[in-house]
């Protein structure tokens, strides 16, 4: 997405697509929403009785959730904080200044800001688990709307669902993105008219739209009416979905769908749902399929079914994207990424995240067994994600926008107001399944902070022990070691000083190549980097050169590209008589200062497991060298 597309936005013919591909994308997940919202508040764990005052103040308290959370907080707001038309915690992290101290914030403030923000991106690791889950259960449910003798195959029905769309997986997205939007076309038509027909009977639902009726709903329940709201939040799963698919289609697009289709079709469900509970109360068991008349019922499953993988693929698709960042920005050990279209750079898969995701997600299917006790589980996540956004926000608001204090500080404290009442509604379901987002997005949160540690104690270990590139280079001048033909290529992450695997490879094998490239690859908070600025390069003298090579966050760096571009600044790159000298470092932990030992030893393991530098920079393994080196931490 350019930054030109992004602000301005495309028009006429070409939004219209943008529009439509938003709906199978951006959309799936709130689009399902409606298959189990209404349900929980009158059939969950915190229920209450479809009497005409709850059902008109829970559409109310839906309708006025959409409205300030969706329309307001994310398409209007929080989608103008993009970085360079990208979206996401992790690029909203990176905007905020996700590597250094930003000039006049406090260190303390850097380091909260930073932590909440990884702490937001390991929760959507557990929504990624999470969602394929609910909505596809919920999907199946629909069955026992038909007859209770598919109630012992719903679990079986699911998890084969769950486990083709996790194999399909490494074919791409490709293929079938074209039809992904035409058929949410569909769905969003289907359950607008589903809804349609069942409010056409009570038009009294359409009072909901009245604040006060989700006012009263509190005074009448009191303590129980605020327990509820951890069910109302279902309905407004998948608002960090619309920020962080933003790249894909721009604002202008995500909003012209929603305001035009999506919005539309989801109140009209709602209400209609609320009208059928008006009519007949022992529906709330699941009002949603008590829409559609006995000839459309299982139609209707069948379409639910599809929209509720076309939502997980959604999310899956952001878990891959999520990961591809985190390596980028230094979060992640490297991983191995294939592209699944040669056009679409955002189409990729990643094995290692794919079966993880697998697994744990048929196991939640099989430790919950049913959408209503998943329920409890899902509203924790989305809950502190939003939370977390917000406070985000507001330096965004008063560090980029220029805001004044007090405006930023009305509106943000208005809606984590919002935010922390949803979220206290749902933490109190912890016990019930809530542990299971918070304990992933611990361990996901564990395992990047620490690897982001690691990298920076060994990055200063490798500084302590270069040398000043000056001072080699008139060593170089004075000892007049033996050059042999060809180019030597040496990675480095330091873009200062000589790094160790070139001084050993000096010391044992006492010979240089006629070009000696000290090769660094850098990520920039940007989601990418236009080409003129890619690469620069640096003569230091006697045949070395110092090459920085520059990629956004949403890129992948092509290291036999870089040297090529070289031959303008006097590389003589040819790949037959090119070696790649690349540094493999054992490491030991100690108990110096920096970090704890469990978390180096941590941080050591996933150094292993890494996937190499050979295979993730694309370097023909039949021209790299390796060195070994002990470094202690």
């Amino acid at each position: 997405m350019s930054e030109a597309r992004a602000h301005d936005g495309p028009r006429g013919r070409y939004l219209a697509i943008l529009a439509l591909g938003a709906l199978g994308v951006v959309y799936g997940d709130i689009g399902t929403s409606p298959l189990y919202a209404v349900r929980e508040c009158f059939h969950g764990a915190h229920r209450v009785a479809g009497t005409e005052a709850n059902v008109l103040g829970v559409l109310s308290l839906i309708f006025w959730a959409l409205m300030i959370l969706i329309s307001f907080k994310y398409l209007a707001l929080v989608m103008r904080a993009d970085n360079r038309g990208e979206g996401g915690i992790l690029a909203l992290m990176a905007l905020l200044g996700g590597r250094g101290e930003r000039p006049g914030r406090a260190a303390g403030t850097h380091f909260v800001l930073i932590s909440l923000g990884l702490f937001g991106a390991a929760l959507l690791y557990g929504d990624g688990i999470i969602t394929p889950a609910i909505s596809v259960l919920s999907a199946v449910e629909g069955l026992n709307v038909a007859t209770p003798l598919f109630t012992p195959y719903v679990v079986p029905i699911t998890i084969v669902i769950l486990v083709l769309l996790f194999l399909f997986q490494k074919r791409g997205t490709g293929s079938v993105g074209a039809v992904f939007g035409p058929i949410m076309v569909i769905w969003f038509i289907a359950i607008a008219v589903l809804g349609l027909a069942e409010v056409t009977r009570n038009a009294r639902v359409f009072a909901a739209v009245n604040p006060w009726y989700a006012i009263r709903f509190f005074v009448l329940n009191k303590m129980h009416g605020f327990l509820v709201l951890g069910d109302v939040v279902l309905a407004v799963t998948g608002a960090e979905a619309l920020y962080a698919d933003m790249g894909h289609f721009g604002r202008r697009p995500i909003r012209v769908a929603w305001f035009s289709l999506v919005l539309p079709a989801l109140m009209l469900n709602y209400f209609g749902q609320g009208a059928v509970l008006l009519r007949d109360p022992s529906a709330a068991v699941n009002p949603f399929f008590h829409l559609a008349p006995t000839w459309a019922l299982y139609p209707v499953v069948v379409l639910a079914t599809i929209a509720a993988i076309i939502a997980s693929q959604a999310v899956i698709s952001g878990a891959f994207s999520l990961t591809r960042q985190a390596v980028q920005l230094g979060y992640s050990p490297r991983v191995e990424v294939d592209h699944t279209s040669v056009r679409e750079i955002g189409q990729i898969y990643i094995p290692g995240i794919n079966w993880t995701l697998m697994i744990a997600t048929i196991a939640l299917v099989l430790g919950f067994r049913s959408s209503t006790n998943l329920a409890a589980a899902y509203g924790v996540a989305v809950t502190t994600t939003m939370a977390i956004t917000t406070v985000l926000l507001y330096f965004v608001e008063r560090e980029l926008w220029g805001w004044k204090l007090v405006p930023a500080l009305l509106l943000t404290g208005f809606l984590l107001l919002i935010d922390l009442s949803f979220w206290g509604a749902n933490i109190i379901k912890v016990e019930q399944g809530g542990w299971f987002p918070l304990a992933a997005a611990a361990v996901v949160f564990t395992l990047m902070s620490t690897w982001k540690r690691g990298r920076t104690l060994l990055a200063s270990t490798f500084g302590m022990r270069g040398l000043p590139v000056e001072l080699f280079v008139r060593d170089i001048e004075a000892s007049h070691p033996v050059r042999v033909p060809g180019m030597a290529v040496f990675m480095t992450r330091n873009t200062e000083g000589v790094p160790p695997v070139l001084l050993h490879h000096l010391k044992h094998n006492k010979v240089l190549h006629e070009q000696v490239v000290l090769l660094s690859v850098l990520t920039e908070e940007i989601p990418t980097v236009p080409r003129e600025a890619r690469v620069k390069i640096q003569d230091v003298g006697q045949g070395i050169f110092r090459v920085v090579a520059h990629y956004g966050f949403m890129e992948d760096p092509n290291i036999l590209a870089v040297l090529t571009e070289g031959k303008h600044e006097g590389l003589h790159f040819k790949l037959a008589s090119t070696t790649f000298y690349l540094g493999r470092e054992t490491l030991l932990t100690t108990n110096r200062p920096g970090m704890a030992r469990w978390r180096k030893t941590l941080f050591s393991i996933m150094s292993r497991n890494a996937r190499s530098a050979t295979a993730y920079f694309r370097i023909p393994p039949n021209r790299v060298v390796e060195l070994g080196a002990h470094i202690e931490l």
